[in-house]
């Protein structure tokens, strides 16, 4: 797969990432041996960037990435995590953090939400030692949308002076809204911004986002290509979700149009999904997450192949119509 340096770094990611949230458990239990056979899929097929965070499983995507990678060569991937939330003893467990969290697993543990620099840096050294790693390659501020001053005036200076020390390879904020991005790549001297279902086929409110980074030499990861759900499958359905919510009447009838089009070029809808965030020169890479091996050789499969010039205006076209529709 191709692979491209982030901003003025030699990091480098491939075309497609390996989104790790899902082998954390993401809405539903998987085992450690689904868990090993996906990321084993992954390596086999070329997949050499994987992206985690502590938010995960609680540690789990972090504990599980760590095992299968660990035989691996260590110059031959890449690998990601993310700071903003410490985890600590929960002292008042349910048995599950599927309610509040997202993920199935037990709540032995809660997230504290910390920006500062030693926040920053107990949260790295935790996911290092769950990584079995003794360094990451970048690490993003996670989420940081309501502790933005704290972001911009503790975490980032502080990923910011590991990097220039080249204890981490490249420092970059990760989000799913655009607003605390662009401010971030107004301010900070970050290497990459990672923006999780802003630049879809579906929802492209990005835009000014990807146009200030291309003018700060900033590179796009471009997160959650499917919506969370909605455009993953051929033909969406009526439980399908967008944003991690159950999707409007809105969103479906914009997705099943997008599908119909792609459809009549040959194509189905989750490829065109895959691929559309690659069209911008400047996104050097798009992270999509994974639960089972299957998932994974069809996405290294669209990732490769683009689809026709035709079948992009077609689905422009379709895309602007849609968003003019009024929701129901």
């Amino acid at each position: 797969m191709r692979a491209d340096p982030l901003g003025r770094t030699s990091v480098q990611v491939g075309t497609l990432g390996f989104g790790a949230a899902p082998i954390g458990n993401l809405y539903g239990p998987i085992d450690d041996r689904q868990a090993q056979a996906t990321l084993d899929a992954a390596w086999d097929i070329g997949v050499r960037y994987y992206d985690t965070a502590p938010h995960y499983g609680l540690g789990l995507s972090e504990r599980r990435l760590g095992d299968a990678l660990a035989h691996r060569p260590r110059t031959e991937f890449t690998l990601s995590t993310k700071v903003g939330r410490l985890l600590e003893p929960n002292p008042a467990p349910t048995g599950s953090d599927l309610p509040a969290g997202g993920f199935a697993v037990p709540d032995t543990l809660i997230r504290r939400p910390d920006y500062s620099r030693d926040g920053v840096l107990r949260s790295l050294e935790g996911s290092l030692k769950r990584l079995r790693l003794d360094q990451v390659d970048i690490v993003y501020v996670h989420d940081p949308d309501d502790h933005l001053d704290a972001a911009l005036g503790q975490a980032l200076p502080t990923l910011i002076a590991l990097r220039d020390q080249g204890v981490i390879g490249a420092v970059g904020v990760g989000a799913n809204t655009v607003a605390p991005l662009l401010r971030v790549v107004a301010e900070a001297d970050v290497d990459a911004v990672m923006v999780a279902g802003r630049w879809t086929l579906l929802d492209r409110t990005a835009r000014p986002l990807l146009d200030a980074c291309a003018e700060r030499g900033v590179s796009v990861v471009a997160a959650a290509p499917f919506n969370s759900g909605l455009l993953s499958r051929p033909s969406p359905s009526a439980d399908a979700t967008f944003d991690y919510g159950p999707a409007s009447d809105s969103a479906l009838r914009r997705a099943r149009l997008l599908a119909e089009v792609s459809g009549r070029h040959g194509a189905e809808l989750p490829h065109a999904a895959l691929r559309f965030p690659l069209r911008d020169p400047g996104v050097a890479c798009v992270v999509a997450g994974f639960r089972t091996p299957e998932e994974v050789v069809s996405a290294a499969s669209w990732a490769a192949t683009d689809l026709a010039e035709e079948a992009w205006r077609d689905l422009d076209t379709a895309a602007a119509q849609a968003a003019n529709v009024p929701p129901s």
